[in-house]
């Protein structure tokens, strides 16, 4: 794996932008390079601090356009290719936390680094058919808040917050993670409230 990262990293170096958007494209549709963007992004971010921004920018365009990508084969009768690929017991897992969460299932591992299964959740989304703009949505904003964080905290925090990132970043998504499941908590809880009154 070392070498597929010093490879991609290169291909990065050599196209900038685009070459990011490639690879995050495919990383989030037909082809796997775990932590990969994640690598690029905080490196890039600590030794060229003023194209993060850009740099980030262009990764999520490309995971959001691979995620579709993939989303619409399972839209398009991938329910053939998700119980192949995946354990039949996962995939009811995921469906019950797509009838209980809606599109939450999709925001929480877009945030996730791996090993998070991210995939199963965008094959789903499509075969159970979620509406495709709520998919993207969740995936755009998964994807931002966590290439533009690594990026800002790589930036701030200099190459010993790079490796420190690498090594924690799993606790830090998770503290972030919860804090977005408590917001959304809050809303409901009080939007419930708010509904009992108007009774």
């Amino acid at each position: 794996m070392g070498k597929v990262t010093a490879f991609l990293k290169s291909i990065a170096a050599t196209f900038g932008g685009p070459g990011l958007l490639i690879i995050a494209f495919f990383d989030s549709s037909f082809l796997s390079f775990p932590e990969v963007n994640d690598v690029i992004i905080m490196t890039n971010s600590f030794h060229d601090p003023e194209r993060m921004l850009y740099l980030a920018t262009m990764t999520v365009i490309g995971s959001v356009l691979g995620c579709t990508a993939l989303y619409w084969i399972g839209r398009r009768g991938g329910h053939a290719l998700l119980h192949k690929k995946f354990d039949p017991v996962k995939v009811a897992r995921v469906r019950r936390w797509f009838d209980r969460y809606g599109v939450l299932a999709v925001v929480i591992p877009s945030i996730l680094p791996p090993p998070t299964p991210f995939k199963i959740f965008v094959l789903s989304a499509g075969v159970f058919e979620i509406k495709p703009w709520k998919f993207i949505t969740a995936v755009l904003f998964g994807r931002s808040f966590r290439y533009y964080l690594e990026g800002y905290l790589a930036m701030k925090l200099g190459e010993q917050g790079v490796h420190w990132m690498r090594e924690h970043y799993p606790w830090v998504a998770l503290s972030m993670v919860l804090t977005i499941l408590g917001i959304f908590a809050i809303y409901f809880l009080l939007r419930k409230k708010h509904e009992e009154s108007l009774k």
